[in-house]
């Protein structure tokens, strides 16, 4: 090795050496500041900790260290997440299409079993057409932008799941925001927003947080009178609510007046994951060509789209697993009410069992825990402050004994923190 290349060698070495010690002084910054924000939300007892589970979801499930819990907080509203003839169609899905599309849609992304399942979600909802999405945070994320600009206004109800907020966000239109299915205070935000050119109102079908349904009759009601398009997210709802299951639009008999349904495969409907957005064909069309989440994002894998088309001729066939859902749910409803627990009205399989204090939430579902129930107590900033709580999730897959040893465990726990007498 010659003397200038010994030179230059070294002084490589020593700009590498430089820049090492120049990154680790400037993470060093924020590493300190990140350690004391963790630091202070395990001391308030706020702490995330992700419970592993080893088993496939259902509503007996096997977590870390081998306990068999009962599981009461999953969106398996239907019970299918596990189930076989979707496991059998996920596989024939491989078999025929095979393991991803490495594309996205308007590529080389698009098989004939998206068209199809598009087709069937749009046959089930009573609308035009639909559109697939990675998850329903795309779909409600790539909704707004394509449609609305600064001339138009988004009213949105004061509850909505933060994937339409972000949505919201990342629109230029004016937006309002209404208190949680105030019908009054939606009206006046109307008013107030009449000199835009569209308007559209925006909510949440079922509140994942509270279980109440928005009352999709008065909302269509205020938007025929005041010239306003209508969206609604199905993601609590579909599958859920109504008599076969067709969500808040069948509840509240308003089917195929609501211009845009968006709603997930990662509920209900088998418990994987996928969004759609489905209504006008003009809305649909606009959201292909313009929809960023659409354009920039990987298709769906055929095992997922095959399992989505198996859910939806199971869901035309028979509503045999919404009877049996609206029949826990009632059951266990009544059963806590009467043990003397604090519940959020609801009408849908979410049961809302109010504690109010954040450490409370998460001891009472530690314990039940131990119980043998499997709950998740909820706090701020996931829940407004002081309103902590632990959500409930009904499924067609419990059996009524199931639902009794939560009642139970949830008395005993209950009595033992001096939530009930």
């Amino acid at each position: 090795m010659t003397l200038q290349t010994l030179s230059i060698f070294t002084l490589t070495a020593k700009k590498e050496r430089y820049q090492t010690s120049k990154q680790i002084i400037m993470y060093g910054k924020i590493k300190e500041h990140l350690q004391k924000e963790l630091e202070g939300i395990e001391e308030a007892g706020l702490f995330k900790k992700e419970r592993i589970i080893v088993s496939p979801q259902d509503a007996l499930i096997e977590v870390e260290g081998g306990n068999r819990v009962l599981n009461f907080c999953a969106n398996n509203y239907l019970g299918l997440s596990n189930h076989p003839d979707l496991i059998r169609a996920a596989r024939d899905g491989m078999d025929s299409r095979g393991f991803g599309m490495s594309s996205v849609r308007f590529i080389c992304g698009t098989q004939d079993l998206h068209k199809k399942l598009e087709t069937k979600i749009a046959e089930f909802f009573g609308t035009e057409d639909t559109i697939l999405y990675a998850a329903c945070f795309d779909a409600n994320g790539g909704a707004f932008e394509p449609l609305l600009s600064q001339e138009d206004a988004i009213i949105s109800d004061s509850l909505n799941h933060a994937s339409i907020i972000d949505g919201v966000r990342l629109c230029k239109a004016h937006r309002y925001r209404y208190n949680n299915a105030d019908m009054e205070d939606l009206q006046n935000k109307l008013l107030e927003a009449r000199s835009h050119r569209f308007r559209v109102i925006v909510t949440d079908g079922v509140f994942s947080m509270d279980g109440n349904a928005a009352p999709m009759d008065q909302i269509i009601g205020l938007a025929e009178k005041y010239d306003a398009m209508v969206m609604v997210d199905e993601c609590h709802s579909a599958g859920v609510v109504g008599e076969t299951g067709r969500g808040v639009t069948e509840l509240f008999d308003v089917r195929g007046k609501v211009d845009i349904i968006t709603g997930t495969l990662g509920k209900a409907f088998g418990g994987a994951i996928g969004g759609f957005t489905t209504g006008r064909k003009e809305i649909i069309e606009i959201l292909r060509q313009r929809s960023r989440p659409y354009l920039f994002s990987n298709s769906l894998p055929p095992s997922v789209v095959s399992a989505g088309i198996k859910v939806f001729d199971m869901m035309a066939e028979t509503h045999e697993l919404q009877d049996k859902l609206h029949g826990n749910t009632k059951y266990f409803l009544e059963n806590m009410r009467s043990a003397g627990f604090d519940i959020k009205p609801t009408q849908s399989a979410i049961i809302a069992v109010m504690l109010y204090d954040a450490r409370l939430s998460q001891e009472f579902a530690s314990r039940l825990l131990d119980e043998g129930i499997y709950v998740i107590g909820f706090y701020y900033p996931v829940v407004p402050k002081d309103q902590a709580r632990i959500r409930v999730q009904v499924s067609a897959a419990h059996e009524k004994e199931h639902l009794d040893k939560c009642i139970a465990a949830f008395k005993k726990i209950g009595k033992e923190l001096g939530v009930i007498k």
